[in-house]
């Protein structure tokens, strides 16, 4: 009998040790839940319902590296999830945070960060300044976050104005960057911060002006992936922020950026859309070269902005791209026209762009 017993306790654990292996083997990464696809559409006057939006964790890098986003469907401004993506290490060392999310789901965002760890909010980079990626700065800052960012980033969110010169709402210093950094041309991809923490060597790179004039990417390099930013999407057309600095050039030399500090096999990580791979964005910098140069053209031919827009220079390219709106090939249309001639310089993170008709 005790033989018998032996010989089950003998099978049973050979047949549990392939499976504890492949337990311990767990391929990353985990996509938990997949980005919307789209097409979406929204009723006039539609306002977005924060009240209705859920902050999630979408992807697992590595056992202590999530990724969270909001619900899809639901933010007219990303429908494909709500928000900007937020990237969250975690262990003994305290949370680093990059970016925050819509303040409207501030308290949202950190009840999903206490579903899988109670550690200490330390650090906190931001990828670049608008609301969906910074909006509940103060609020992390209050939980003790220490911010850093580029200092163009840091310009522009204390001088801020509104697209017709009036000020802006009263700004909360609490979500005011603390260290700051500058992008170096002569050094293009050298980390500006490294920090180690919770068994990951983390980079913050700061970007030449691309989606805006204060950039950065942030590279974990254990886990062989890079946080992008919104330089490039895979869901709606390019949108290169001129009053903030960012430029359509910039995006092609991210591009090419990208091909010398990642690997074959690095997770790209874009504000929105979907995971990505190096080689993934060398269509969209194509796309970019070819309609930089078709615009240019155009306009070289002293075409106005509205025959720009008329001549639907982006119909090559409407099958291939995601959620792509009239007014998503609007904007890009126009702000490629905007850079081929007379482009502005930045000044204290902002560029002043002419006002169109």
């Amino acid at each position: 009998m005790k033989k018998c017993a032996l010989l089950v306790w003998v099978v049973a654990a050979m047949v549990a040790i392939p499976s504890m292996g492949w337990a311990q083997q767990t391929e990353y990464p985990i996509v938990v839940i997949p980005t919307g696809e789209g097409p979406f559409t929204f009723p006039e006057g539609y306002q977005t319902p924060w009240d209705q939006i859920q902050i999630m964790v979408t992807e697992k890098m590595s056992p202590n590296l999530f990724v969270l986003h909001g619900s899809k469907g639901l933010d007219r401004a990303h429908p494909d999830a709500s928000g900007g993506r937020v990237m969250v290490l975690f262990g003994t060392d305290g949370v680093l945070m990059v970016d925050t999310q819509n303040s409207q789901v501030a308290e949202k965002t950190l009840a999903t960060i206490r579903s899988f760890t109670d550690a200490s909010i330390k650090v906190l980079v931001n990828s670049h300044i608008h609301g969906d990626h910074t909006g509940a700065n103060a609020f992390f800052a209050k939980q003790g976050a220490l911010i850093f960012a580029q200092e163009d980033l840091r310009l522009d969110m204390i001088n801020p104005l509104r697209p017709n010169g009036q000020p802006a709402p009263a700004l909360d210093m609490a979500a005011v960057p603390v260290v700051t950094y500058r992008y170096d041309p002569a050094a293009p991809g050298e980390p500006a911060v490294t920090l180690n923490m919770n068994g990951e060597t983390v980079d913050f790179i700061p970007m030449m002006p691309s989606r805006t004039a204060g950039d950065t990417v942030v590279r974990f390099r254990n886990a062989n992936v890079i946080y992008i930013e919104d330089f490039y999407r895979n869901f709606g057309y390019p949108f290169a922020a001129q009053s903030r600095g960012g430029s359509i050039r910039g995006m092609i030399e991210a591009v090419d950026l990208f091909q010398k500090i990642a690997g074959p096999d690095t997770w790209l990580i874009p504000g929105h859309g979907t995971l990505i791979h190096r080689e993934d964005l060398l269509p969209y910098q194509a796309m970019l070269v070819d309609i930089l140069a078709k615009v240019a053209a155009l306009r070289n031919e002293g075409k106005s902005l509205k025959e720009v827009l008329d001549a639907n220079l982006t119909a090559p390219y409407d099958t291939t791209t995601q959620g792509d709106t009239q007014q998503s090939k609007d904007r890009f249309i126009t702000a490629v026209y905007e850079e081929v001639n007379d482009f502005p310089p930045i000044v204290d993170g902002r560029r002043t762009m002419p006002i169109h008709p």
